[in-house]
């Protein structure tokens, strides 16, 4: 469950929510990369110029009128984001969301409970984000509070839509406040104002999490204070939703759990050497995945030991992906904004293969690194080897060979969403492919019109594992899941 409430009175005693005629989604709950994709997305609104570009507006449901009061918010977020690196960010939570039930479907009426914080006083920024973006058309939407400066504010939700950004008064005083805020829809529309805002009364997968977004040198609250070691993990997300061939449908999901796996090896200080260099050398596909989420983590960041000789190895494969990749970019293949990721994943793990002194931690992210390089570089080897095989002339049909074979994730996996496991396809016809004598005779029954035996089927001959690396509250493991990716094929 979402941590959504719909359409019911619901007193939260962790100050999260409290909705009445609506759904508003405590996606912070579920999701470990939420406010750092906020960041992220707030990051790469503009250029180098400090201009918007040309998709952000309707991103953050800024109107196209030149007087929108959130054009220049989000310039000025964006570019103070961009200089400090993303630092200097910092988030509360409204403790309570209250939804009126007015039969009235044009206009709503939304309560903010704001939590005691110094960081009140500084002009914070209301963020409704949504779990995900609206369906086609668009609707304009009026946001009227005294406690928004300026007092009405308008926003234009779209498909594209993934943010609104309202700027709010800053507090005088340090004391719980209550924010009332009016929300209408600016005409009539062939749009349900609840519909898209909060569900509407049957409840739907589009809900808006708020938060208050703040944009500060230095932190004042020390819980809040940025965490690398995340950021690196949300980053390595972000990179390989870019990076990885897209799926033109929806493939059934699957569920990591249900695998038969080998038992969990811990990624720690106490790795063995002999382990490492076996993971750093594997072909598999990598899977990185949170099995458990909670507000405090992950509070510790990885930590590996690698010996010299094995830090230079872990060098030059990163080199060497990197190039891969890069190559990709370069031919049209993978986009452009991937390799803007790659960059800041290298500045994250602060990395360097010359440097044997080179902190557990940097190690870490390193190897981290590697496995997603190796998994988006293989996925493109794969594709190129699977349309090589269909463009070769002298096929002489569907002959039996490697296939794609893809399935979804679970949503609490951390990235791949999706994972191609290959299958085996084709007719086994003489001459047998990878055939062996038992494959060769019963050819040779069939052939002969014996119907009682059946003849040779194109299967899997070798396999890959899938290699899935979790976090949960005692650490970060490695566990494999054996005989998971088809790599050959043969009649059999």
């Amino acid at each position: 469950h979402s941590g959504a409430v719909a359409w019911t009175r619901f007193e939260s005693t962790t100050g999260q929510a409290v909705v009445r005629g609506g759904v508003f989604s405590a996606a912070r709950q579920d999701d470990p990369c939420f406010v750092d994709d906020l960041v992220a997305a707030l990051h790469d609104a503009t250029g180098k110029d400090g201009e918007l570009l040309a998709g952000s507006p309707a991103s953050f449901g800024i109107c196209s009128e030149s007087d929108s009061s959130s054009r220049p918010v989000l310039s000025e977020l964006s570019v103070g984001i961009q200089r400090n690196d993303r630092r200097g960010v910092e988030v509360l939570d409204p403790a309570a969301v209250l939804v009126s039930d007015e039969d009235d479907q044009e206009s709503i009426m939304v309560t903010f409970d704001l939590p005691q914080s110094q960081l009140l006083k500084m002009k914070p920024v209301l963020v409704l984000a949504f779990k995900s973006p609206p369906t086609d058309g668009e609707l304009g939407v009026t946001f009227s509070s005294q406690s928004l400066q300026p007092n009405t504010q308008s926003a234009c939700i779209s498909a594209r839509t993934l943010y609104i950004l309202l700027t709010g008064k800053s507090s005088e005083g340090n004391v719980e406040q209550k924010w009332n805020i009016s929300v209408q829809a600016k005409s009539p529309s062939t749009k349900n104002l609840k519909d898209v805002l909060i569900g509407g009364k049957s409840g739907s997968d589009i809900r808006l999490t708020p938060l208050l977004l703040f944009s500060a040198e230095t932190g004042t609250d020390t819980r809040l204070v940025w965490r690398t070691s995340l950021s690196f993990l949300c980053e390595l997300r972000r990179f390989l939703d870019a990076g990885l061939p897209q799926q033109s449908a929806e493939p059934p999901l699957l569920r990591l759990d249900s695998l038969q796996a080998l038992p969990p090896l811990a990624l720690d200080l106490s790795t063995s050497e002999s382990l490492l260099a076996e993971i750093i050398n594997s072909s598999a596909p990598t899977i990185f995945s949170f099995s458990s989420w909670s507000s405090s983590f992950p509070v510790r960041p990885g930590q590996l030991a690698l010996s010299p000789a094995l830090l230079g190895e872990l060098g030059q494969r990163l080199e060497a992906n990197e190039r891969q990749i890069r190559e990709l970019i370069r031919q049209g293949m993978v986009p452009q904004r991937a390799s803007e990721k790659l960059e800041r994943l290298r500045r994250l793990s602060a990395f360097q293969k010359q440097d044997s002194s080179a902190e557990g931690e940097s190690q870490y992210c390193a190897f981290l690194l590697l496995k997603a390089l190796q998994t988006v570089t293989r996925a493109y080897n794969m594709q190129r080897k699977l349309r090589a095989a269909r463009a070769d002339p002298s096929t002489r049909g569907p002959i039996c060979g490697l296939g794609s074979l893809t399935v979804s994730l679970e949503k609490l996996v951390l990235g791949p969403q999706s994972a191609d496991l290959n299958n085996c396809r084709g007719s086994c016809a003489i001459p047998l492919i990878n055939g062996n004598n038992h494959a060769v005779l019963l050819t040779y029954h069939t052939e002969q019109g014996d119907v009682n035996e059946r003849g040779p089927c194109c299967v899997p001959l070798a396999y890959d594992p899938l290699e899935v690396i979790d976090w949960n509250d005692e650490g970060s493991f490695l566990t494999s899941k054996p005989d998971m990716v088809a790599k050959e094929c043969g009649c059999r």
